[in-house]
């Protein structure tokens, strides 16, 4: 059965969260989605290039990983999974999920959405959901994670220290 849970980080500055996502990274495989939320410049870009980065090198490979504001949505080739970070701000319409082919993504690849209120009826059910925001210390962000799957609960436990 799957028991919704919450669960809050603190991160002191940006390389916290690339930390973060990096130890996260390793435990995630096609299929899973994570859904990205905050205002500019929360940190969503940043968390998403740590997961990416971290895994092509598992994978042997360096590539750069710009924000995909404007290309909607970049892939990238992991070896065993491919890595899908989109940018949904942009959208105008759901039905644009189905031209990128997100909505196929969802279930072969690792994707990272930002902007995920863009996707409406069609977010995917399970997916793990983390909101950043900014504190009042420079440099500081709160991530609160959540989703009705309760795998992720074990699946973020993979990212303690």
């Amino acid at each position: 059965m799957n028991t919704p849970f919450q669960r809050s980080y603190r991160f002191a500055s940006p390389e916290d969260t690339t930390d973060f996502a990096a130890r996260l990274a390793p435990a995630l495989s096609g299929g899973d989605v994570l859904l990205l939320s905050g205002d500019l410049g929360a940190g969503k870009t940043h968390f998403a290039r740590g997961i990416v980065q971290t895994k092509l090198a598992l994978a042997g490979r360096v590539e750069d990983v710009p924000s995909p504001t404007f290309t909607l949505v970049q892939t990238y080739d992991a070896g065993d999974v491919e890595i899908w970070h989109s940018d949904l701000y942009r959208l105008t319409s759901v039905d644009e999920i189905y031209e990128l082919g997100l909505d196929e993504a969802f279930d072969t690849a690792i994707c990272l959405a930002e902007w995920p209120d863009r996707l409406g009826h069609e977010t995917p059910i399970g997916a793990l959901t983390l909101h950043f925001t900014m504190t009042e210390q420079p440099g500081e962000r709160m991530l609160l994670a959540s989703s009705e799957d309760s795998r992720w609960s074990v699946i973020l436990d993979c990212a303690r220290e």
